[in-house]
């Protein structure tokens, strides 16, 4: 049971329903527009992959800010951020439905990741400060499951409405909900004290910077007329800034972004090998709808409910995770469902028109099992020996790389297939090279995690309250 807070705060379980309606908007707004990018290139008269642009810039927005959130929110104070954020939200998913360029579009969806930014980590962190430590795996799953359904439902929604309706109807999906939690925020969330603190102007902007020029780099070389030396000079630029931010966080009195919880050698391991699992894992929903749909001619909605057993295993191997993670320990089921994960993604590649929807599924299945088994226990080995003084930082930090992950993924993902593709119509050939590409990552990041202890995370492992204490206290 999680205990209630303390005077003067928010309720810990009302509080972690309304983070968790916030993180089903955010979800379900990255997951349900996949199946809907052709219809979306069709409309702006774009290449299906160009498309995907709109997907990058929404992560890449939603990575940028988020170490902002956490200093928005103590300058200005918790309320005002999350219902403003909210608020934000809702405004920019019906800019999307009125857009009438791609340009348009992907301006909103910047818009949309800013507001998603502000919105889900401020909500994220009030749960974490609220919850004891003790109490943290089941403070978190308060606001995580539901969020799981997120993924699940978006791809047939998304998918269903695309092809029935348009795909602008998938963004009006989002209008309801966010009143609703704006209506509740409002009543619900308390005002937080405000701090002054002052703000890292050049942190923020060298992260930035670092971020995008990294990413155009990627994008650019997507392009089957793109030049190399200038898409390099790009990427290399990108990463030298990123030292550069690193150097300026790492001496920098109160830097936005605070690297010490890298100090930890769990949370190092998760943020770095597991980043690598997540990117991997993370091409799997941008490259299937495109491929059933682009080259095997599937309508959005068969996509859709194709891509759903991804999630499907997902959401069903959580009921067994945490029994494994006690049984096994963390180091063997990060080796293992890396692994797996690996293998899943290089199963995708022998993919073609005549693979039965049976194959396809039950493979898209399993590596959706092995992906919320990865992820599980990433998310909670990453925290396990985090002091809660540092928790705060440690979880802007995480965040922050998470969504970089993610937004490589897509990156790394349409670079792949468009220049597999060099510029001539996509063929199951050029996305066999993708999901091959993202094998080789999964497989370089589960085989990394042989470097951590086998004892790592034990006390998480093995429960708040072993066997043996209990027989002790009865």
């Amino acid at each position: 049971m999680i205990p209630r807070a303390e005077p003067g705060r928010t309720n810990v379980r009302p509080l972690a329903v309304l983070v968790a309606g916030a993180y089903f908007m955010e979800m379900f707004d990255g997951t349900a527009i996949i199946p809907a990018l052709p219809a979306i290139a069709e409309s702006f008269d774009v290449r299906p992959v160009d498309a995907g642009l709109s997907v990058t810039a929404y992560l890449l927005t939603a990575t940028a800010m988020i170490p902002l959130s956490g200093w928005l929110a103590d300058r200005y104070g918790v309320r005002k951020v999350f219902c403003a954020a909210i608020a934000g939200f809702v405004l920019a998913s019906v800019l999307c439905v009125v857009a009438l360029t791609l340009w348009q579009f992907v301006a909103s969806r910047v818009a949309q990741g800013f507001a998603g930014a502000m919105m889900v980590p401020v909500g994220r962190t009030l749960v974490l400060r609220i919850a004891p430590k003790a109490d943290l795996m089941a403070a978190t799953a308060i606001f995580t499951w539901p969020g799981l359904v997120a993924p699940v439902l978006g791809p047939p929604i998304g998918g269903l409405v695309t092809t029935y309706a348009s795909w602008r109807w998938v963004f009006l999906i989002n209008v309801p909900f966010g009143l609703v939690a704006l209506v509740f925020a409002l009543r619900m969330v308390e005002e937080s004290p405000t701090e002054r603190r002052p703000f890292d102007r050049t942190g923020f902007a060298l992260s930035t910077a670092a971020i995008a020029v990294l990413m155009y780099g990627l994008e650019f070389t997507s392009g089957g007329h793109a030049h190399w030396s200038v898409a390099g000079g790009l990427i290399v630029t990108g990463l030298a800034i990123g030292a550069l931010a690193v150097r300026h966080a790492r001496l920098h009195p109160a830097p936005l972004i605070d690297l010490s919880p890298l100090r930890i050698a769990t949370y190092a391991a998760c943020t770095w090998q597991g980043g690598l699992l997540r990117l991997a894992i993370n091409m799997v929903p941008f490259l299937l709808p495109l491929l059933f749909q682009v080259v095997f001619g599937m309508s959005a909605a068969v996509s859709g409910l194709l891509v759903l057993t991804v999630f499907v295993g997902n959401l069903l191997a959580k009921t067994v995770t945490t029994p494994i993670m006690r049984r096994f320990g963390f180091r063997p089921i990060l080796l293992v469902s890396g692994l797996l994960s690996a293998v899943s993604l290089a199963a995708c590649a022998l993919f073609d028109p005549s693979t039965p929807y049976a194959t396809i599924a039950a493979i898209c299945f399993l590596g959706g099992v092995f992906r919320s088994l990865a992820f599980t226990a990433t998310n909670t080995l990453a925290f396990a020996d985090v002091p809660p003084a540092t928790m705060n930082a440690a979880s802007t930090l995480y965040a922050t790389t998470t969504q970089l992950s993610i937004g490589l993924g897509v990156a790394v993902a349409a670079a792949t297939v468009r220049l597999a593709a060099d510029g001539s119509a996509l063929t199951a050939a050029d996305f066999r090279a993708g999901f091959l590409a993202g094998a080789v990552i999964a497989l370089a990041g589960a085989l990394l995690f042989l470097r951590i202890a086998p004892s790592s995370g034990a006390e998480v492992s093995a429960g708040r309250n072993p066997p043996r204490q209990r027989r002790a206290a009865s």
